[in-house]
């Protein structure tokens, strides 16, 4: 199998498929044949961040019934090194706009808002052990928690990339 992905792998980067790289149709295993027909089509909309004035993301799932929340890079850039996260526990109801837990930095304390209402599903454990992700990467690693069907059309409203980083421009001390 793994003689097939390189023939693949070159045949890709060469952008022209020589036939005497291409496997002929009744060699091709099943998993092959399964593989090139694997499409996968995703709207760039659906996963959008939508962001908040207090620096918060929120990422909505393509089903709307569960979303991402964490905190931008701007925020974690003016915390500075991170030394410890609260986050709530598992299966605690979320309200909109109400505290979510606290980021606790060198420099000070902040309070972390959820931007949508909904039931914790998750924890970004890993934070909670290292809090340093959140310096390293808040907008990937760093999440905060996962939240299951609430009310999640507030971040219909919040801004949007581009939107939030005309939000900074505009409010630079």
């Amino acid at each position: 199998m793994s003689a097939l992905f390189a023939r693949q792998a070159l045949a890709s980067l060469s952008r022209t498929k020589p036939s005497s790289l291409r496997l002929p149709l009744k060699a091709a295993p099943a998993a092959y044949l399964a593989a090139r027909r694997r499409c996968f089509s995703v709207s760039l909309n659906l996963l959008e961040k939508r962001y908040t004035e207090s620096h918060e993301w929120v990422e909505v799932s393509d089903d709307k019934k569960s979303c991402t929340i964490g905190i931008s890079q701007h925020a974690s850039q003016e915390l500075g090194e991170v030394v410890f996260v609260e986050l709530p526990e598992k299966g605690t109801e979320l309200e909109s706009n109400v505290e979510l837990g606290t980021v606790e930095s060198v420099k000070a304390v902040g309070e972390v808002l959820a931007p949508v209402s909904g039931t914790v599903t998750e924890v970004n454990e890993a934070l909670v052990q290292d809090p340093e992700l959140l310096s390293d990467d808040p907008e990937g690693t760093g999440w905060l928690v996962r939240l299951e069907a609430g009310d999640f059309s507030a971040a219909e409203s919040l801004m949007s990339p581009e939107e939030y980083n005309e939000h900074l421009k505009a409010h630079q001390d």
